[in-house]
């Protein structure tokens, strides 16, 4: 094997990996598969990863959050479901069906071809008059609670294979199986509690944990393999009523999808790609959106850094706000908004910087060392104890939240008001105690530069929201205290070289001080964040993607190495535009683009010498830096010269609406 460049992370190659203890062939292979290999598909209530050779590999039931049925993503033998040709696992094609998160796999025999589709099915929902609960247009918004996989051979003869391995409430309850009907066509699962049938029209045989079936298949034929966890364990009667829930799912996340604005550009396909991994991270019955799909995917192979983030972080709000919104989904931001505020109304100046997707609060953080972890990375972990943490960044996000909100509703909604003043003035008392900061450090507490920033924020815009309530005297004391830590920020967070850091004690650079000019701290003009923005650029990449921090420089309680943060590489984007360095931020969001997965998709990182995905997959947080660092670059093609920057609200709308 060749030398490892040095500092390279070190892990398997695409389609390589650790080796697990020999076993029988089952539904997942012994290797682990690149986490960029995976597709995601999504009902809004949870969602599934599905690898290149057809096999699911993560799965929860009934919530994202839930525990798993399908874990071979954190261990070879914690479940899977696969379904393929025997024998076989590259497939020649792998694709979404266009403007839709249904997977469509293509398969090439000795003797034929067929297409597999992969949905989670959706249904129309709503009363007689088209719309739903919500008042929404009727769109994808009713979960089957089916996965459905419809197989059609359009050329020669195959032979199809369905291998079901559940393992209940991850992998730690025993499962057994029962077949349900004469025809072997039915069988049930059960483990933990929780029923799950597997049906369809491929005769099914059940040995220990596993079943499975075989049927063979000539051109125009189909065949479906259907999982249900309905109450009823019902599902498609035929293969021609799983072609038809596959096709109505598609029809529904295609009329979702031409609700939203995209503008006439080479990179409109990566907007819409972004707004469907979104949109299917959405837990539907609350709005909430989950940071990532996934729990314990590791920033480092073999390492500690696995977090779970099957959760919804206040801190994603105004870029999930400024996102949803420029893409034209405002009923998607309102629903979100009205989540953050319910969990907000009523608590007083007690602020939590993440919540359960259901409004819970207490997210207790437990280690489930029976698992292997991905590669080898252990611990695998449920649950997120960065839920007790004080980070001060929180009380910005949900001003500068609510602020962006008021702009779409002429104003601060009544039920909001008291949440604006009880959040400002929880940030005016706080601001000045030093926190974990926006990474979640797990050592000792520090002046984080970046809580101080976004200290600021939670003020101004509490200042300007409380001006807009005609609160004069209360907008005046708010914007007192802004100027005062705007004061403290610039004495105290500039290094003598005039760049900002990281925190007080530091000269370390971090990429969160990219925020700055978009949070109009200070002008894009400003030497001092031009200054700071290039050497970010310069001093905090790794073959030209940008690190969050340089672990020498950073004490966070935790060991290891990391890849670069893409969230921070589409910051530098959007900073790079807004100072006016269009060129380079054009050719850094082109760079950043053509790491995308095959599919389309980001994980947390991506490593900078191979360019492979690490961390929970897929990642809300950072397609929605996405949408925020292509529509600055879109602006800068679409208007030429503009002498404002392009993150405030109003103009990020209307440089998505120029399509």
């Amino acid at each position: 094997m060749p030398d490892r460049p040095r500092g390279a992370i070190a892990f398997p190659d695409v389609g390589v990996a650790a080796k697990t203890e020999a076993h029988e062939a089952r539904a997942a292979g012994p290797d682990f598969h690149a986490i960029g290999d995976y597709g995601f598909v999504s009902d809004c209530h949870t969602g599934a990863l599905v690898a290149s050779d057809g096999t699911v590999e993560w799965m929860c039931l009934r919530r994202f959050d839930s525990p798993s049925i399908f874990a071979a993503v954190l261990d070879r033998n914690a479940g899977a479901w696969r379904l393929g040709p025997r024998g076989l696992r590259a497939p020649v094609a792998r694709r979404y069906v266009p403007g839709t998160n249904v997977l469509e796999t293509s398969w090439m025999t000795r003797t034929g071809w067929f297409v597999v589709r992969d949905a989670l099915a959706l249904a129309p929902a709503g009363d007689e008059d088209g719309t739903d609960e919500h008042a929404r247009d009727l769109g994808p918004h009713d979960a089957e609670h089916l996965f459905v996989r419809a197989v059609e051979c359009v050329h020669g003869h195959v032979e199809v294979e369905t291998i079901c391995e559940p393992a209940f409430d991850y992998a730690t309850e025993q499962t057994h199986w029962r077949l349900v009907d004469r025809d072997t066509l039915a069988a049930d699962a059960s483990g933990g509690g929780v029923t799950l049938r597997l049906l369809g029209d491929i005769p099914l045989e059940v040995e220990g944990s596993v079943a499975r079936g075989v049927r063979t298949l000539k051109a125009g034929d189909g065949c479906f393999s259907c999982l249900s966890w309905r109450e009823e364990l019902g599902g498609p009667r035929d293969a021609s009523d799983a072609i038809a829930r596959v096709d109505c799912t598609v029809e529904l996340w295609r009329r979702w999808l031409e609700g939203g604005v995209f503008p006439d550009h080479p990179w409109r396909w990566t907007l819409q790609r972004s707004a469907l991994a979104l949109k299917g991270l959405t837990y539907e019955p609350t709005g909430a959106m989950v940071a990532a799909l996934t729990t314990s995917l590791p920033e480092t192979p073999g390492g500690e850094r696995n977090w779970d983030y099957r959760y919804t972080w206040i801190r994603d709000a105004t870029f999930t706000l400024w996102s949803l919104h420029v893409l034209g989904f405002d009923q998607e931001a309102r629903e979100f908004m009205e989540f953050v505020c319910e969990l907000f109304h009523g608590r007083g100046p007690e602020a939590q910087i993440m919540f359960g997707i259901g409004g819970e609060t207490e997210l207790t953080e437990k280690t489930l060392d029976h698992l292997s972890g991905y590669i080898g990375s252990k611990p695998v972990r449920v649950g997120n104890a960065a839920f007790e943490q004080r980070q001060n960044d929180v009380y910005g996000a949900l001003l500068d939240s609510i602020y962006i909100h008021s702009k779409t509703r002429g104003g601060v909604p009544e039920h909001m008001s008291s949440i604006v003043f009880e959040q400002a003035k929880a940030a005016s008392q706080a601001w000045h105690i030093p926190d974990q900061g926006i990474w979640e450090a797990r050592g000792e507490p520090k002046h984080y530069v970046s809580s101080k920033l976004m200290s600021w924020v939670a003020l101004d815009r509490a200042g300007r929201l409380a001006r807009g309530m005609d609160k004069n005297e209360l907008a005046d004391g708010w914007e007192r205290e802004a100027e005062v830590v705007k004061a403290e920020i610039l004495e105290r967070g500039l290094s003598d070289r005039g760049v900002f850091r990281q925190h007080y004690d530091t000269d370390a650079l971090d990429a969160s001080l990219l925020l700055i000019p978009l949070v109009r701290f200070l002008r894009p003009s400003d030497e001092r964040v031009r200054a700071t923005v290039l050497a970010i650029a310069d001093e905090l990449t790794e073959n030209g993607l940008v690190l969050r921090y340089r672990l020498e420089e950073t004490e966070d309680g935790l060991t290891g190495k990391e890849g670069t943060f893409t969230i921070c590489s589409f910051w530098l984007v959007s900073a790079l535009s807004e100072i006016g360095e269009r060129k380079r931020a054009r050719q850094l969001c082109q760079r950043v683009l053509s790491h995308a997965t095959p599919l389309g998709l980001y994980a947390e990182e991506i490593e900078g010498l191979s360019g492979a995905q690490l961390g929970n997959f897929p990642q809300a947080f950072t397609h929605l830096a996405l949408i925020n660092a292509v529509s600055h670059v879109v602006a800068d093609d679409q208007k030429g010269e503009r002498d404002e920057p392009s993150a405030v609200f109003t103009e990020l709308r209307a440089a998505g609406a120029a399509g």
